[in-house]
């Protein structure tokens, strides 16, 4: 009897402790909390990356802080990762607002041990940025310049275009790599005379929008239309290269408005296959976007942070190109493919990304 006892007794003890430790990983699991920083809900891509990525993370097990920073409201965004940080995120991902306005902020992230993976915008001027994870922005502006020259037929044109240039926000990084791969493609053809710019706006500076703002673009696109007498009746434009598709919508916008239709509408690039710009392709009054599918991104930063939880390194693709002043971060570049009519069944509906009812199908 006394045997028995102190059998029983050791089982008890194992049980508890096995219980207690159980207990324990569970707690520590449940303790991790990932930060997510986006900058706006005004932009459909952002409601899209936002949701995808809490989705995926919480799948994965984590915590999600997720917050949106008001309509671009840049001190709103340094508040919010200030909030993470205090309520001990054990990984925070940022789209950046401005790439140069988390410095300060981001050095308490580093204080505290916590890993920062910039998203899609490169944050610029820190330390502190552990890692990168974004489409090749570079080879989005490749994909629309190359779209321009062959729609144009500009390599074996004999005759001039009239071709005006709308890329994002000035202080987003990612717009030096857009502006760059379109220029790659399309500053020959300035420079030989096929492509004329009778703004004579073709500094990336100079075709800025702010914010990435439809609105803006429409208004300078107005601009353009009265000082250039652009117009079906007027002087004919061939084409717009617009960096995304909330700049593509100002413009077209504009367009309609000085009497454009489907049937003489110049053609308008765009990037990020926002639900507007695909019915617009539908219609024929926007002849491309740049598809980045935000689940695949999604997923390598789920990744990232995975690897981050368990001590290891995560998967990177890239160590030379995207330098914030400070470093060059190790990143992971995504592929973009580019989307018009031809395609936008089988690389928007049959993958799930959009229903028919969304897009007017």
């Amino acid at each position: 009897m006394k045997k028995f006892l102190v059998i029983l007794l050791v089982l008890v003890v194992v049980s508890t402790t096995m219980l207690v430790a159980n207990g324990m990983e569970e707690s520590s699991s449940a303790a991790k909390k990932i930060g997510v920083s986006m900058p706006t809900k005004s932009l459909q891509r952002w409601n899209q990356d936002g949701s995808n990525m809490k989705e995926q993370l919480e799948a994965a097990g984590y915590k999600v802080d997720l917050q949106y920073a008001g309509d671009n409201d840049i001190p709103t965004q340094v508040n919010q990762v200030e909030n993470m940080i205090m309520g001990k995120c054990d990984v925070i991902v940022i789209a950046a607002i401005d790439g140069s306005a988390l410095t300060e902020v981001l050095k308490e992230a580093k204080e505290g041990g916590i890993p920062v993976i910039s998203y899609d915008r490169l944050i610029m001027n820190s330390d502190a940025v552990s890692y990168y994870a974004t489409f090749d922005n570079f080879g989005v502006g490749v994909i629309q310049g190359e779209f321009v020259e062959k729609a144009l037929d500009l390599m074996n044109r004999k005759t001039t275009v009239n071709m005006e240039f709308f890329t994002g926000a000035p202080d987003d990084n990612n717009c030096v790599f857009f502006w760059g791969g379109a220029m790659s493609v399309l500053d020959k053809y300035i420079k030989n005379g096929t492509i004329k710019v009778l703004s004579g706006q073709t500094e990336r500076g100079q075709c800025s929008t702010p914010n990435w703002s439809s609105e803006e673009a429409q208004k300078r696109m107005e601009n353009l239309i009265t000082s250039n007498n652009y117009g079906p009746k007027g002087t004919k434009l061939d084409a717009v290269l617009c960096s995304n598709d909330s700049t593509a919508q100002g413009v077209t916008n504009a367009l309609v408005g000085a009497g454009y239709t489907k049937d003489n509408f110049p053609v308008i690039t765009g990037q990020d296959c926002d639900v507007t710009s695909v019915k617009n392709m539908i219609a024929g009054i926007q002849s491309m976007s740049v598809f980045k599918d935000t689940r695949t991104l999604a997923t390598k930063v789920v990744g990232m942070v995975d690897a981050l939880m368990k001590g290891t390194e995560p998967e990177i693709n890239d160590t030379k190109t995207y330098d914030n002043n400070v470093r060059v971060v190790p990143s992971y570049l995504c592929t973009p493919v580019y989307a018009s009519v031809d395609n936008i069944q089988e690389l928007l509906i049959d993958s799930g990304y959009y229903t028919k009812d969304q897009v007017g199908l």
